[in-house]
């Protein structure tokens, strides 16, 4: 399990099989926001399929594959964060957010993607974490400028979204890079 205390009241946390209802929703909440960019929206119909995606989520951390941690706002999950398709060769990983509508426009996925970055450099080893977003969304594109992450490249029609083709920007940030954040020394990580 792993928890990363943001602040008093935010906090990123592995999702547990009891989460299922409350993801399901945050998901269903914003199911008008989420879906332009998230073709798994439209599977995502009942709680049920947010505990698949839960139980799922926990063997690929076990695996280390992947990381799937709830934005937990007040005790209550408002959105996700994590690291996916896991390179131990290359020692990189790409990094997935996505936060229920109310929330968006706080800094709250910027807050959160600072902390994750630093857990991510200091304990898992990563030399790289790169963010793909489609060319149209602006606001990721905004977030990975922020966060001082470097376009690398455009890969032409290489997302299906609702079965028409997208280009993907691709982003990265080395750890070289990444000054980390002077106000995080001494938070603890917590992960087992």
């Amino acid at each position: 399990m792993v928890s990363i205390l943001i602040d008093e009241d935010l906090l990123l946390r592995s999702f547990e099989p009891e989460d299922a209802p409350e993801l399901f929703r945050a998901v269903n909440s914003s199911r008008d926001h989420l879906r332009p960019w998230f073709p798994w929206v439209d599977a995502t119909t009942k709680p049920e399929h947010s505990l698949q995606f839960i139980q799922q989520s926990r063997v690929q951390q076990t695996n280390q594959e992947a990381l799937a941690l709830g934005i937990i706002y007040k005790q209550k999950i408002i959105g996700s964060m994590g690291m996916h398709n896991w390179d131990h060769y290359l020692k990189k990983a790409q990094l997935g957010y996505w936060i229920c509508n109310d929330y968006e426009g706080q800094g709250i996925i910027h807050t959160c993607l600072q902390r994750f970055i630093d857990f991510l450099f200091e304990k898992t080893g990563l030399n790289k974490v790169e963010i793909l977003f489609m060319s149209s969304n602006n606001r990721s594109a905004a977030v990975a400028e922020k966060m001082g992450f470097k376009v690398e490249g455009i890969l032409r029609d290489n997302y299906i979204l609702y079965g028409n083709y997208k280009d993907l920007v691709v982003t990265g940030l080395l750890k070289k890079e990444w000054n980390g954040l002077p106000e995080s020394k001494g938070k603890k990580f917590k992960a087992s």
